[in-house]
């Protein structure tokens, strides 16, 4: 008899648990149920929606291939070049016989002036001057030094580097042989160890065809990746509030009545889009092209997953700007170019002012860049590129829970526009009814 009292406790508090039992697992299948319809209506969305469509798909798809084929020669070959020689002699015409023959510049126009030369550089007919002096050979075979001037076109660097590279070349070449019958020396291999004492062996690593696709194609790469994927969800939040009838970013439904159905449902949704999108950017298009690619899969994928979470929730954040469809234009496409020079791949690093290097850490691109060059470029590991993995990973936290007190604004601002709708609807129902009786009560 005595225990009666407590099997009744004990009874009660299994009850209790089981019920609390039941009460999570119907909230978590609730959860659940709705991060899947909220994935599912954004994919529907994406698909049904053409500038969705264009964004999150074809642009990623077709962007990388527009750069890459633009930049597949990698180096400027045959550089049109002015001869102005006044020499007119023996050595200045070897000079310019093997600057030509050189597979970066073209002896393209010999003239008579400098004017003419000028001319031919304001025509933008020739990127540069090959001027020898009337004195060039004399010079030489008096002893003294000779002078041969070279005139560039600096607005295009790579233009300039071939002029110059190839003149030096051609110069060290003709030098060395000037300098074999003073040397006075009785064998080939004296001659050489007196005309070259210093060999230089010249080896490109990481980008060795010392190109201009291989040093900027895998930033650009990965900046098109978060680009694309800003304006797609800008897109999305643009069209949300443009269908509510009080511009919400939150539609009224009991799918949308929690800050975690909406963040993952979303997220799940861009972030299995842009797995496919990903590997086809990092993998597949430098194949296309014979780019440089050391990246092991498993370093691309340790990198790439904490990028693509990272911009998934910085685009959602910033989406809450957006008003219209049009506007993540204005918001995202000028910010293209500063962020691609505040990677660092475009100008060094250490001579980017303090200030734009501490704004730089804010955006997903500047360590997503600088990992996957080093990664895919520079064959690093994972464990290498430590740094940009784990700062990638805290803006992923961090904006995933700016994100979500985002969401929870405008969750919060939704209901307050809906239950004012319905007070005033109420209102209106009240003062229609009062009238109706006035009116009854005036008949009577």
């Amino acid at each position: 008899m005595s225990n009666k009292p407590k099997d009744n406790n004990t009874n009660a508090a299994s009850f209790s648990q089981q019920g609390r039992e039941e009460k999570g697992l119907r909230g978590l299948t609730s959860l659940f149920v709705s991060v899947c319809y909220i994935w599912w209506l954004e994919m529907k969305n994406t698909v049904k929606d053409e500038g969705l469509l264009l964004f999150f798909i074809l642009v990623p798809l077709g962007y990388p291939l527009l750069y890459s084929w633009v930049y597949n020669n990698e180096v400027v070959r045959e550089v049109p070049v002015a001869i102005v020689d006044l020499s007119n002699s023996k050595t200045s015409r070897n000079f310019i016989r093997q600057f030509d023959a050189s597979p970066d510049t073209k002896a393209a126009y010999r003239c008579t002036s400098m004017s003419e030369a000028q001319i031919l550089i304001q025509e933008q007919k020739a990127n540069g001057i090959l001027y020898f002096p009337e004195d060039f050979e004399r010079r030489i075979y008096r002893g003294e030094q000779a002078h041969l001037s070279i005139y560039c076109d600096m607005s295009l660097m790579l233009t300039y580097k071939a002029i110059l590279l190839s003149a030096q070349t051609v110069s060290l070449a003709m030098n060395s042989e000037i300098q074999k019958p003073k040397t006075g020396s009785f064998t080939v291999r004296e001659e050489e160890l007196n005309t070259h004492p210093m060999e230089i062996d010249e080896q490109p690593i990481f980008n060795t065809t010392v190109g201009y696709g291989n040093s900027l194609l895998p930033g650009v790469l990965i900046l098109i990746i978060q680009q694309t994927l800003l304006l797609g969800i800008g897109l999305s939040a643009g069209t949300a509030r443009e269908n509510n009838r009080y511009q919400d970013l939150v539609p009224i439904s009991k799918h949308h009545n929690g800050i975690f159905k909406i963040v993952l449902g979303k997220s799940l949704c861009y972030f299995m889009i842009y797995c496919v999108i990903t590997a086809y950017v990092t993998l597949a298009v430098p194949h296309f092209f014979s780019f440089t690619a050391l990246a092991q899969p498993s370093d691309l994928i340790g990198l790439m997953v904490p990028y693509l979470l990272s911009v998934i929730f910085f685009g959602m954040t910033v989406s809450c700007l957006v008003r219209y469809r049009e506007n993540v234009m204005l918001l995202v496409v000028f910010t293209s170019i500063p962020f691609l020079f505040l990677t660092g791949i475009s100008w060094p690093q250490s001579n980017i002012p303090g200030i734009w290097q501490g704004f730089s850490w804010l955006i997903p691109s500047t360590f997503g860049v600088r990992g996957f060059l080093r990664i895919s470029s520079m064959g690093a590991t994972l464990q290498e590129v430590r740094t940009e993995y784990i700062a990638l990973w805290i803006q992923t936290l961090v904006y995933f829970f700016i994100t979500c007190l985002v969401y929870r604004y405008q969750i919060i601002s939704a209901r307050k526009h809906a239950l004012a709708r319905t007070s005033s609807i109420q209102e209106k129902i009240r003062k229609e009814r009062s009238e109706r009786h006035k009116h009854s009560g005036d008949n009577v």
